[in-house]
């Protein structure tokens, strides 16, 4: 019996010092999952802003006897309102498709033309109107150059198509032959025109992160949107004597936008593990 009582009263004692050790023992380690990357996911887009539109040459089958030429032509600044969605895939890489309404624009441009008429050397002026608009179809792809105090700084290249129209085209002119007048002022119109071209662009800005949902831009954009073109400029009087429309050569504009992202899937904030108390013993 008395072995009993010793085998007992050892037991509870091994019992009670291991529970003891237990509970100066460190607490066991916690798996901590890896925090996840602010990266990923798609979004969609909003821009607007204001073009500074430029043309090279305008040109016309009537210049065919044309010496020497001294033209301007340039367009007003307009609006520039688009939409489009994208997909960031990393935290330095995205791309976006967008469309895009460039709203009409008003042309003033002149010429001073020297060049043979009958046979004699003739000089002649001409001025100018009209509106251009286009609609314009982008896929664009962008690197992200890090982000410090939320700002990141960014460039882009994009592809697409611009559908270039001519409106409201008028030609208004006087010819001159040796200091004199040869003949009245003319005048002419030309019907509205639309015309499909590749266009090309790069970006350049600054995006800043608003939240996890939604970041604001400011962007610069040199658009190239390739030619232009009139329907046949036909005189006021109704004559015409060769199908002649006006082809405004190598347009391209001087962009400047206010954009924002909305993100659909933006990741969620990290949070860390409740850690265990540790009890000073």
């Amino acid at each position: 019996m008395r072995t009993l009582k010793n085998l007992l009263a050892a037991g509870a004692a091994s019992f009670i010092s291991s529970a003891a050790l237990a509970a100066d023992l460190p607490p066991p380690p916690m798996y901590v999952p890896p925090p996840v990357e602010d990266f990923g996911g798609w979004y969609l887009r909003g821009d607007i802003g204001f073009s500074n539109q430029k043309v090279q040459h305008l040109s016309n089958a009537l210049e065919a006897g044309l010496i020497s030429q001294n033209q301007k032509a340039d367009f007003n600044s307009a609006g520039i309102f688009g939409l489009g969605a994208g997909y960031r895939f990393n935290n330095w890489f995205r791309a976006d498709v967008t469309g895009e309404y460039r709203a009409s624009s008003t042309l003033n441009g002149y010429e001073v033309n020297t060049f043979n008429g009958g046979g004699a050397v003739q000089n002649g002026f001409n001025k100018y109107t009209g509106n251009k608009s286009e609609w314009l179809i982008m896929a664009n792809a962008y690197a992200d150059l890090g982000t410090w105090w939320c700002i990141t700084p960014f460039i882009g290249a994009g592809v697409g198509a611009a559908r270039v129209t001519m409106a409201n085209y008028t030609d208004v002119g006087q010819t001159t032959s040796n200091g004199g007048f040869a003949g009245g002022p003319s005048s002419a119109y030309a019907a509205d025109a639309s015309k499909w071209n590749f266009a090309w662009a790069v970006h350049a800005g600054l995006a800043y992160k608003i939240n996890p949902s939604l970041t604001l831009e400011l962007a610069y954009r040199y658009l190239d949107m390739g030619d232009g073109i009139t329907g046949d400029v036909i005189a006021y009087d109704g004559t015409n004597n060769i199908n002649n429309p006006t082809t405004f050569k190598h347009l391209t504009s001087h962009d400047l936008k206010l954009g924002i992202r909305w993100a659909i899937d933006p990741v969620p904030a990290y949070a860390p593990p409740m850690m265990p108390l540790i009890r000073k013993g």
